[in-house]
């Protein structure tokens, strides 16, 4: 393996099995950063192209596309397995015998246990990288990607313990250049921290959704009046159900551990409500809040972000239109945009959404320059 900047100012050949959201904008961005790489994609549809691989090969993000993977893949000097976490696992089975020893081989899923353990087994270990971007998108497909959707996102690597240090060295490089923020982690540890920060929160967020309609009464009291923080606190539990149920089928006993204890505190917080102890509920909110404000603003986390902001506005006519017509006019596009009603723990009468950080920025600037008093959430 040459070192770092050798390799990365010649004209690699990097290969994608699996090309949608996040296949795609890693492509993207590595054109970006070097026209020269010669990028390809494996296509399982063997009569037709898929019209994403298609799509991504008029762009020049893909210089070719191949239905068979002993073609290209034995050249290829990286590779990203961006498919679904088994059916990587099944495609490292037919690649190890036309991989090359320099081959770096890595992966984008959000659980890191399984798929290094089907490393260990097919003795791939001295090559495999494993790859996860805290990134990505309610849209899927390559259509959706873009080179930005890995900026500043945390990209966790988790090398094995036998891959030379050369290549860790070369992936992690790439990555910043990518423009994303890479951090090396124990797969385990990976897994764990992922079951604390995203997996146990989505169940919980699930549950108490469920928990609140099933409490609702049939006038629907509940629903219409869980605007504001409630929708904000479980506004995960409308991430996909496929996904989510593979997620937690994958990383079971990380999660189990952890939804246990959490279980457990909920248990002590129940108690304290009945033992009247107003010295434990007030510290449980008081580190919350302190722990909470601590946590880093600006990197993009596993949970996506919203971009957003609140502001206050007169109850007329056409006041919400001179907004948007004053943001499209400034070609700053809206995500989303409503009144709130239920402002029991929140500022601001109207609560826009916008697609990425750049845009709230942008309009942040532009709307208190014409003395809209605007609320930011932190």
């Amino acid at each position: 393996m040459k070192d770092f900047e050798s390799d990365f100012k010649g004209s690699l050949k990097i290969g994608f099995i699996g090309f949608g959201l996040i296949g795609g904008s890693i492509a993207r961005a590595l054109k970006n950063i070097n026209p020269d790489y010669y990028l390809f994609a494996y296509d399982y549809h063997k009569d037709e192209p898929s019209l994403d691989l298609k799509a991504a090969l008029t762009d020049g993000v893909l210089n070719s596309i191949t239905s068979t993977l002993s073609e290209d893949f034995p050249e290829c000097d990286l590779l990203f397995l961006c498919a679904p976490v088994l059916s990587n696992i099944n495609y490292l089975k037919q690649l190890k015998p036309l991989l090359k020893p320099t081959c770096i081989l890595t992966d984008v899923g959000s659980v890191k246990g399984n798929i290094h353990a089907a490393v260990e087994e097919l003795g791939l270990t001295k090559q495999f990288i494993g790859g996860h971007p805290m990134t990505g998108s309610e849209k899927t497909g390559y259509l959706n990607s873009y080179a930005l959707l890995l900026e500043n996102a945390y990209y966790i690597l988790t090398p094995t313990r036998d891959v030379p240090s050369a290549m860790v060295d070369f992936l992690f490089g790439l990555v910043k250049k990518l423009g994303s923020i890479p951090i090396l982690l124990d797969a385990k540890e990976h897994d764990g921290i992922t079951a604390a920060i995203s997996h146990v929160p989505h169940i919980i967020a699930a549950q108490l959704v469920n928990f609140v309609r099933d409490c609702d009464g049939e006038a629907e009291r509940m629903r219409e009046l869980a605007a504001g923080g409630f929708k904000d606190i479980t506004r995960i539990a409308s991430s996909s159900p496929v996904m989510w149920q593979n997620i937690c089928l994958t990383n079971s006993g990380q999660i189990k551990g952890l939804l246990d204890r959490y279980i457990a505190s909920l248990q002590t917080a129940s108690e304290a409500l009945d033992n009247m102890d107003g010295d434990y509920l007030y510290h449980m909110f008081d580190t919350a809040g302190e722990y909470r404000s601590a946590i880093p603003n600006k990197s993009t986390g596993m949970i996506k972000k919203l971009f957003e902001i609140y502001l206050d506005i007169v109850d007329e006519a056409g006041a919400i239109a001179t907004i948007a017509t004053l943001l499209a006019s400034n070609q700053i596009s809206i995500k989303n945009i409503g009144i709130i009603h239920n402002r029991e723990f929140e500022e601001g009468v109207l609560r826009i959404e916008f697609y990425d950080e750049r845009a709230q920025d942008k309009a942040v600037t532009l709307l208190k320059r014409y003395n809209y008093r605007i609320y930011e959430r932190t």
